[in-house]
């Protein structure tokens, strides 16, 4: 049986260590912001920890948006989102904007594509 089905306090404990208790990325990465990693990138992220190399690994084949890579690791998107800024700081995913700040409306189609595209999973 799954350790986390066994012991519930798991979930609650897991993300609060995996980023050492931050609750805010370093910077802010729009859901829909696409995330790329090289083969160099994911081989360094052995180093990193485990949830880094998975976040790295999911990155490697294809470009992966903030909302794809969460739900490609089943990592809560407040965990994803400090660790994937982190990682781009680091020098271990690129990050590309898919849209500028003043796009609103256009972020938010965007948006419904990508979370249409997840249910669709």
């Amino acid at each position: 049986m799954d350790q986390r089905r066994e012991d519930p306090r798991g979930a609650l404990v897991r993300p609060y260590a995996v980023t050492r208790g931050r609750t805010e990325p370093r910077s802010d990465i729009a859901l829909e912001a696409v995330l790329t990693a090289s083969p160099t990138a994911v081989a360094e992220s052995r180093f990193a920890g485990h949830d880094k190399h998975r976040i790295a690994t999911v990155c490697e084949g294809r470009p992966q948006s903030l909302a794809e890579v969460a739900a490609y690791t089943r990592m809560p998107l407040g965990v994803t989102r400090v660790l994937v800024a982190d990682m781009v700081a680091e020098g271990l995913l690129t990050l590309h904007t898919a849209a500028p700040p003043e796009g609103y409306e256009e972020r938010m189609e965007i948006l419904g594509r990508v979370l249409s595209g997840l249910r669709r999973l």
